[in-house]
């Protein structure tokens, strides 16, 4: 039996056309043993291999293509498996012609689960028709026509029509009904007789529950032409993309994070069962998408510091915080759970999370729970599978928890015996034979309930054609359970942040250690792989957290606090050599070390510079300063001028003073070393024109510097951040089906647009951070289809925020942005928040994403008075307490009928709810 596989791409020098598959004589699906096509008309991109298969009990079987740049290493994927089935094997010949599956096309993305397990989940299969299409006539073929689509309301079906007699001579009612047997693939198998060849053919909708045509492929016919002459022979015609005659799918979704939903009768902070609140919500309103923020575990130190919802202790584990206690059970003794009850009324009155009161309340139901249930809990089926299932992650994770309580830190490199990782150990401390293994366990029960109670909202969701959309941070915590399994995978000496933007001036330090890329890429990136199969659990969409660091990211000395005295990772370094043929005079001393003089100390600490000088600095000559040892690094001097708990509030201002002013003096420098280097290459450092020492410089200097930071952070390193963001990105995406959404704000590489549309992600348009530098405010009508449309983000003040920080810049862009004339209100009217939201509503996007308080800002009955009270997140503060609640309860908000349905009109009239 012969399959001969037929594609058509278009490569450029050095790149092989390669297929894989389960078969034996496909390399079992291992990219190492992949067939290598050959290029039969290489002008117009054509390529065929024909493989003889010897095995014909092998009736289906998945396969795939994808690229392979030898010049490079990097291999570019289409997207999807795809699927044959070949029964009856009665064929000699099975002719299987394929199309390209480009991430990059319009369509793509309505393969992912978002579409295919959520809002376009069939209600029904189809199944092929009951008699069977044979022929071994040698004047026809039997042609099994193929089409992918996901996107199909419920109770319709695809059918294909055509010129063949077979094809009902283009009448449509006369067509062939397909199946979908193997959804999202529909297909039909046709005899075509080779006197009808060359075939013209289009696709159609097919209503069942009406019985009538719903509409007919627009665009010109799709043609099939054979000139195989060998008999006995089955044509796999596969086709992609259904041509719609209508605009592009478009829908609409809501952001707010899981810790901020309020309920009646809540427990002072949102929880996993409130998401189905949510969801009555948003399906009232026309909304199809609810967008979170991390809900993994980040207990570290049980203070309010664990708040913040980026610094996961586990990648795996969910925060326990999130419980409903009701639905985990009810303690035995009345009198508890009536003092649980009304502490957590009393939580529950607060307008904002008191994070530590929940968790101590939390975690005193947690282990009086478990102490009554433990016994029939480890035995129960559903607990047993679930432990099956995850005790991958699961048992390292309650190991870590304890040992985190047992030594009253989470860093394990302060764990004695215990801080270096092992099986053995591992086993040790997760013993069920071990005295404290309840405390092992109780971290089992909790994750097993949260696991439950999320799913559950995750399907009630779905069932409800609503889909949840999480996000992924773009580093881990440096004590975590991860650094401490895999410490390999991580950076530990390194720091991940940002340089400064809008968001920060001195730039960002999350303090998180960035990836051992290397290191992940030696087994196919397999903890990335795990990490998305557990969130597809829940998630059919996800939001890369500062995608840009799969291309570069912004590392930091741990020696350093501020995010500004970091560097790109990777990035090629400036030699000494180089920098002297530039024109730069290069003194290591003058431009590498902290440029200190006199004249601007009083700048950098007021009515404290004598203190600073005295205590902090050497005076080299007259006028001219260097650091003292003990203040050489910024880490050394936020080590010695720590606050003291009893300390008053001038000496901590004092100290805070001294602390910023050391800060920026450690800074005034014009490069950096680069670490890696041979000693003799240096970066050129974030924002340097600020510095004193850069404006103490001769004007051919400054030019000659101005150019080469140009050069460096906008030329130099394209193509490297772009050949290692294609080795990164297509590995996460090819682990998942999920929708992959990109934060792609701050400094965005140049390459970065092209990567992500080739890879089929979605990009962030925000209005008042546009990524072309030229313009102040973006214009939402002119974003790209693929991408998610907002108003702010969690990192943002609001819109009401955000236009009453600066009246000049709000008045330009009520001027220029929303076409009104004269002044502009010193408050953002309810007329003005309607006009930004119905901007984003008419946006070309495939989605627009709004937070929730940004929403009610078109309801003066229904927003905050303050609109400064909506900020969830201000990163320009590095201890920021995560404790935004909304103001309403999900109950109330379902309640108010005249906003519900003036919002899902906005939905519906911009084109955001209808299915096609």
């Amino acid at each position: 039996m012969i399959l001969r596989f037929n594609i058509t791409y278009y490569t450029n020098f050095g790149q092989k056309l390669m297929i894989c598959g389960t078969l034996p004589e496909l390399g079992n699906m291992k990219e190492s043993a992949a067939r290598e096509m050959f290029p039969v008309d290489p002008e117009n991109g054509k390529w065929d291999l024909e493989v003889d298969i010897q095995n014909r009990n092998q009736l289906q079987f998945d396969y795939r293509y994808f690229v392979f740049d030898e010049n490079t290493g990097i291999k570019l994927y289409e997207w999807g498996d795809r699927k044959i089935d070949m029964s009856p094997a009665q064929y000699n010949l099975y002719e299987i012609n394929d199309n390209w599956r480009a991430y990059a096309h319009r369509e793509s993305a309505f393969f992912s689960s978002v579409f295919t397990e959520g809002l376009y989940k069939p209600s029904k299969i189809w199944s092929k028709p009951s008699f069977e299409v044979t022929s071994t006539k040698s004047e026809e073929y039997i042609v099994r026509f193929q089409i992918n689509l996901a996107r199909i309301k419920s109770g319709h079906r695809v059918g294909i029509t055509g010129d063949a007699q077979s094809l009902g001579k283009w009448d449509v009612s006369q067509g062939i009904k397909m199946a979908n047997t193997n959804h999202p693939q529909w297909s039909a198998d046709v005899k075509v007789k080779k006197t009808e060849l060359p075939l013209n053919y289009k696709y159609f909708l097919y209503d069942e529950e009406q019985d009538r045509i719903e509409f007919l492929e627009s665009a010109d016919n799709r043609v099939l032409d054979l000139n195989t002459q060998t008999e006995n022979t089955c044509i796999i015609q596969t086709d992609e993309y259904f041509r719609f005659p209508s605009n592009q799918w478009k829908g609409a979704g809501v952001a707010i994070p899981v810790f901020s939903l309020r309920r009646k009768n809540g427990y002072g902070i949102g929880e996993f069962t409130d998401i189905k609140l949510l969801v009555d919500w948003a399906k009232k309103t026309g909304m199809k998408l609810i967008q979170l923020l991390p809900v993994n575990d980040t207990i570290a130190t049980h203070t309010w510091k664990d708040s913040y919802p980026y610094a996961s202790i586990s990648v795996f584990a969910l925060h326990p915080v999130y419980a409903n206690l009701s639905k985990m059970g009810k303690l035995s003794s009345p009198v508890t759970r009536q003092v649980i009850e009304e502490q957590g009324k009393a939580l529950d009155k607060k307008d904002k999370v008191d994070y530590e009161g929940v968790m101590q309340l939390k975690s005193r139901f947690f282990k009086m729970l478990f102490d009554e249930q433990k016994e029939q809990f480890l035995k129960d089926p559903d607990f047993l599978t679930f432990f099956k299932n995850n005790k991958y992650w699961l048992k390292p994770y309650a190991a870590f928890s304890y040992l985190r309580d047992l030594f009253n830190t989470p860093n394990f490199h302060k764990w004695g015996r215990f801080k270096e990782f092992s099986r053995e150990l591992l086993e040790e401390l997760t013993d069920p034979d071990a005295p404290h293994y309840d405390d092992i366990a109780v971290h089992y029960f909790i994750q097993y309930h949260l696991d439950k109670q999320l799913s559950e909202a995750a399907n009630y969701a779905r069932e409800n054609g609503v889909v949840l959309k999480g996000d992924i941070p773009i580093g881990i915590y440096r004590h975590s359970v991860d650094a401490w399994m895999e410490p390999k995978l991580f950076n530990l000496e390194k720091q991940a942040g940002a340089p400064p933007d809008d968001f920060a001036e001195g730039g960002q330090n999350w303090g998180f250690p960035t990836y051992n890329w290397q290191e992940m890429a030696k087994d196919g990136y397999k903890w990335w792989r795990n990490r998305l199969k557990k969130m597809a659990e829940y998630f059919d969409a996800f939001r890369i957290d500062h995608i840009l660091g799969f291309f570069r990211i912004w590392e930091i000395p741990y020696e350093s606090i501020q995010g500004l005295m970091g560097y790109f990772n990777p990035a090629i370094p400036y030699h000494k050599d180089e920098l002297i043929q530039d024109g730069i005079d290069f003194n290591y001393t003058r431009l590498c070390q902290p440029y200190i003089r006199e004249h601007f100390l009083h700048e950098f600490f007021g009515e404290f510079t004598e203190e600073a000088k005295e205590k902090f600095l050497e005076e080299t000559e007259f006028g001219c300063y260097q650091v003292k040892p003990d203040y050489d690094t910024q880490r050394k001097v936020a080590n010695r001028l720590k606050p003291e708990p009893d300390e008053t509030y001038a000496s901590r201002s004092r100290k805070q003073t001294l602390k910023e002013g050391m800060y920026r003096l450690l800074a005034e420098v014009i490069f950096l070393r680069a670490l890696n280097s041979d000693g003799e290459a240096y970066f050129p450092r974030n924002s340097l024109q600020f510095t004193h020492s850069f404006r103490d410089l001769d004007d051919y200097t400054k030019d000659a510097i101005n150019s080469l930071y140009v050069d460096f952070f906008y030329k130099r390193n394209e193509e490297l951040w772009r050949q290692k963001a294609m080795f990164k990105l297509p590995a996460v995406k090819r682990a998942t089906n999920m929708l992959i959404c990109g934060e792609d704000l701050g400094m965005v590489p140049e390459s970065v647009p092209e990567v992500m549309k080739n890879l089929g992600i979605l990009s962030l348009e925000i209005q008042r951070m546009p990524k072309d530098r030229t313009i102040e405010f973006n214009t939402p009508a002119n974003y790209p289809y693929y991408s998610v449309a907002s108003t702010s983000s969690h990192d943002m003040p609001s819109i009401r925020g955000w236009w009453e920080e600066d009246p000049e810049r709000s008045q330009r862009f009520f001027n220029t942005i929303l076409g009104n004339e004269g002044a502009s209100p010193f408050f953002c009217e309810t007329w003005i928040a309607r006009q930004i939201l119905e901007q984003h509503f008419y946006a070309p996007s495939m989605w627009v994403i709004l937070p929730l308080h940004d929403i009610l800002a078109i309801s003066s009955q229904l927003r905050r008075t303050d609109a400064r009270e909506e900020r969830i997140n201000n990163p320009a503060k590095p201890e920021h307490y995560w404790r935004y609640r909304f103001h309403l309860s999900m109950e109330e908000l379902m309640q108010e009928d005249e906003f519900n349905t003036m919002l899902f009109e906005l939905v519906k009239d911009s084109g955001r709810f209808e299915a096609y």
